[in-house]
């Protein structure tokens, strides 16, 4: 926990509050002017917490606010008001504050924001390091690149595989920019109904079509003033992509059957596992959207490219299990370890974190042996080539999954735990003939 800075050109009153934190313990410092603050806001620290008044005899609190973040300082910021300057302060939010408080009613509610405020950021904290602490030089990069477009409204892609955790990746960039604490919404595109895929985006009004018995927001309204995660946006039917274009360039959108449009102030972050390059030369994708939705890319490599981060995340996930299923599983005996970091993981970290699961809720107590594990061992020769061990096990996960789905492609790629599109590439890139019985 960081310190609160409390701005007030009023000394009593800035004193006055100051004592109130210093009494509950939390750590003050006190500024008595605009100027101060903007020579100490420029070097505060990353969990410092500002606390400023509304208005000065030289500015107000909404410069002071739009005075750090152009200087790049992301601290949260609230504002104290008087009763007839709430509507002032309420416009303040829209320049990224996080809040107002009333004078008249701050003894009481200020401790409790400010605990409801350090409660979020170690949620958020516990939920992005629980998948994104890895110790990779990839991953290092990818966090550096995290926190460079974070603060940002730049548009994000993030690409790679099922499994590689895109959703995580699209809720830390949320994390880490000016809009947390505001809406975080996140929709599977690959489950949107082409018939209902624009009204559960954009809403529609009531009588708007067959079923619509009333008005619906949509999952933009739900999203305003923060981040719309946009999962698998290659499935998105053609007309809605023209809606999402226009959305985007715009900042407005028109629901399903409306004679308005409205305005949503949304940051995009999408994923997909589909080369959209190719979507757009088989007419499936609008270029101009691709252009849009990519002004800042992310890949994310598959697991069997990071496997110094397989135990770690292995070690993660048992502790997870343990408390989730109230078991007491210690550790992972020798074979069970070098059997995970020798493994392909087609399904990568989703397929990872399935698999510890069933392995703690199969053991008793004590250590994971590689027989509980249920995967396929495979020796690695000592200076082996990783790639041509992946490409090898991966042709053999196929073939049985393949078998066992008695030549379904789509429940082959379902036990597999990747995308019917996905399976379809593998085949082909690994010769993998496809016979007639396959469906």
């Amino acid at each position: 926990m960081g310190k609160v800075i409390v701005i007030d050109d009023n000394p009593v009153y800035c004193d006055y509050v100051g004592n109130l934190l210093a009494k509950s313990g939390v750590p003050v410092e006190k500024l008595y002017s605009l100027q101060a603050a903007k020579k100490t806001l420029v070097k505060v620290e990353s969990e410092d917490i500002i606390l400023s008044d509304l208005r000065f005899p030289d500015g107000n609190g909404i410069e002071l606010l739009e005075y750090m973040r152009k200087a790049g300082c992301r601290n949260p910021f609230f504002i104290m008001t008087d009763y007839d300057e709430v509507p002032t302060a309420v416009k303040s939010m829209k320049s990224g504050a996080e809040d107002y408080i009333s004078k008249r009613t701050l003894e009481q509610e200020l401790l409790p924001v400010l605990q409801n405020l350090w409660k979020r950021q170690n949620q958020s904290a516990s939920r992005t390091e629980r998948i994104l602490d890895r110790d990779s030089e990839t991953f290092r990069k990818i966090r550096h690149r995290i926190k460079l477009v974070a603060p940002t409204d730049i548009s994000v892609l993030i690409l790679g595989e099922n499994g590689t955790g895109k959703d995580h990746i699209a809720k830390m960039i949320h994390d880490q920019s000016e809009r947390t604490g505001k809406p975080y919404v996140a929709v599977d595109c690959s489950v949107l109904t082409p018939s209902l895929a624009a009204s559960t985006l954009f809403g529609h009004e009531k009588g708007a079509f067959t079923g619509a018995t009333e008005s619906h927001k949509g999952y933009f309204a739900e999203a305003d003033g923060g981040t719309l995660f946009l999962d698998e946006v290659g499935n998105l039917p053609s007309d809605v992509q023209q809606m999402l274009l226009r959305a985007i360039q715009n900042k407005t959108y028109r629901p399903v059957g409306g004679s308005k449009d409205k305005v949503a102030d949304v940051r995009i972050i999408s994923a997909t596992n589909e080369d959209l390059e190719t979507a757009i030369e088989e007419k499936r994708f609008r270029r101009d959207l691709y252009y849009r939705l990519r002004e800042f890319v992310l890949e994310i490599p598959p697991l069997r490219e990071c496997r110094e981060d397989i135990l770690p995340l292995a070690n993660f996930f048992l502790n997870e299990m343990n408390a989730t299923l109230k078991k007491s599983v210690t550790e992972f005996d020798a074979d069970a370890q070098r059997l995970l970091c020798n493994y392909c993981w087609l399904g990568n970290v989703r397929e990872l974190k399935q698999t510890i699961q069933s392995a703690v809720l199969l053991t008793g107590e004590g250590m994971i042996t590689a027989d509980t594990l249920g995967l396929e061992d495979v020796e690695m020769e000592s200076g082996s080539d990783f790639a041509l061990t992946d490409e090898r096990m991966q042709k053999e996960r196929i073939k049985k999954a393949l078998k066992e789905a008695g030549g379904n492609k789509r429940q082959a790629a379902k036990l597999l735990g990747i995308t019917p599109p996905t399976l379809y590439k593998k085949m082909e890139q690994y010769n993998i003939e496809q016979k007639t019985e396959l469906k």
